[in-house]
């Protein structure tokens, strides 16, 4: 299905260098700012599923959340990279070319903008316990293999939550987790434990405002 008011092979939407056989995981968000707790996810991530790069997408919006005075795109990039310093690791705005600020249509561009790349979708625990409300969520498990990392106090309501249900039969141990980004047939997810980190964007930008 075409993204509506997105084009998938949009010139526009210019991906970083990835070569074919490479596994990456894609973490989308809107990064304002970002801290510690998404740096846990990323290298977690990194370390347990074995990637060869992570791509931080920082979105043009989040369409679940205000998103009035949001920081300019550029800006919130430049913030990612400050905190990045692991080259696997890579901060990008395509998202921005697609004319798109869903996640769906960003999964179905990568997936054929890079036939030939093992892709994982990664998310916080925060974020599974609100995926039913995502546009589309049953379709972006169906195209991309996902992986949770906990946070704090979102493991119960991430597990309890009816994403979490309704894909239950799909899970994947964490034991074997390593062999996410190869599974060809999503939809397919795991729930990945880490030391965690107790900060969230909300409360820093709650905290600069004092």
């Amino acid at each position: 299905m075409k993204p509506k008011g997105a084009s998938i092979g949009t010139l526009k939407a210019r991906t970083p260098l990835v070569l074919p056989g490479q596994r990456v995981g894609i973490m989308g968000g809107s990064f304002n700012p970002p801290h510690e707790g998404h740096l846990r996810v990323a290298e977690t991530a990194l370390r347990r599923l074995r990637l060869d790069r992570v791509w931080w997408v920082v979105t043009p919006g989040n369409p679940l959340k205000s998103n009035g005075g949001l920081p300019p795109l550029a800006s919130r990039i430049a913030a990612v990279e400050r905190l990045i310093s692991d080259p696997r690791m890579q901060a990008t705005g395509f998202e921005a070319g697609l004319g798109s600020v869903y996640t769906v249509d960003t999964v179905s561009f990568l997936i054929r903008r890079h036939p030939g790349v093992a892709f994982v979708w990664l998310m916080g625990g925060d974020a599974l316990a609100g995926f039913h409300r995502w546009r589309q969520w049953r379709q972006i498990a169906a195209e991309m293999p996902m992986a949770v990392v906990d946070r704090p106090g979102f493991r119960l309501k991430a597990m309890a939550s009816p994403a979490a249900h309704a894909l239950s039969r799909r899970f994947l141990p964490e034991a074997r987790a390593a062999s996410l980004p190869r599974r060809r047939s999503p939809p397919m997810w795991t729930f990945l434990t880490t030391r965690l980190s107790p900060l969230s964007s909300t409360e820093i930008r709650s905290k600069s405002m004092i």
